[in-house]
């Protein structure tokens, strides 16, 4: 079923649980735009509140997943650059809360696939997902240094954790090109595959997902976000009380019928 997002700069469809959400200005390496990022957020709200999707795959059209903002609109020549200080300040917030925060706050497995460039913000919405799947020829890059930019999105702080701080400095520091190998041999990447495979693999495993347990799948995003914060005695305390939450859910009583006779759980999210 595809979904009306109100402009052709996003398309989204939603199969077999998986709502496919595709940044499509090929033409601009799928850049950010007022109307680009004003139908993501919309879509990543709208997709993750929709009971029929299971898990949210974000990627790009053309040869880039996102190579971030759009660099000719900066340096005071768009028309943020006329608003004050207080105003920038406050429309950024905005901005960032409304796409990588609820990226971050949707409770359903996501995931990145990414044929190209991700770069900057893009590279921050990739991270913002659980995984990443690219394709050989993609690359990574932070870019802020090379434009004399700190960083948004949430890039410092989900960069970090994904990585770790050393190599996020590094990144930050040099924004250099990181080719797809080096993304997963330093953990940036789940995996990489072919150019020709990457949606097609991507898909097949946002599927696989997307016919889990929905609740046990919610539970265990909870558990793996909490602990990158809390102490190990309060991450026992809640995991006991989500797993004997969905010990009493119709999808444990299904997997364990399965499970006896042999064969594979249909789960309904419930």
């Amino acid at each position: 079923m595809d979904i009306d997002t109100g402009t052709n700069e996003l398309l989204c469809a939603v199969h077999d649980g998986v709502a496919t959400i595709t940044l499509n200005r090929p033409e601009a390496r799928n850049a950010m735009s007022p109307d680009l990022t004003g139908a993501l957020r919309t879509q990543i709200k709208e997709r993750g509140n929709d009971p029929a999707v299971g898990v949210l795959l974000i990627t790009g059209a053309g040869t880039a997943f996102c190579s971030g903002g759009d660099v000719k609109g900066m340096g005071g020549r768009g028309p943020r650059g006329q608003m004050s200080f207080e105003e920038r300040l406050a429309d950024l917030r905005w901005r960032q809360t409304g796409l990588t925060g609820a990226l971050v706050a949707v409770r359903k497995p996501t995931i990145a696939a990414l044929p190209g460039a991700a770069a900057g913000a893009g590279l921050a919405i990739a991270l913002a997902c659980d995984m990443r799947i690219a394709a050989k020829s993609a690359f990574c890059a932070t870019g802020y240094a090379r434009i004399g930019l700190s960083g948004d999105y949430g890039i410092a702080w989900l960069l970090t954790r994904t990585i770790g701080s050393m190599r996020a400095r590094e990144l930050m520091f040099t924004a250099e090109r990181v080719d797809a190998e080096r993304c997963e041999r330093i953990g940036l990447v789940n995996r990489v595959v072919d150019d020709a495979r990457l949606q097609d693999e991507a898909f097949a495993l946002a599927k696989s997902i997307a016919g889990g347990p929905a609740l046990a799948l919610r539970a265990m995003k909870d558990n793996l976000d909490e602990a990158l914060h809390i102490d190990y005695g309060t991450a026992l305390h809640r995991e006991s009380e989500r797993l004997v939450g969905c010990s009493r859910t119709e999808d444990h009583k299904e997997a364990v019928q399965a499970f006896v006779e042999k064969r594979k759980p249909a789960f309904k999210g419930r």
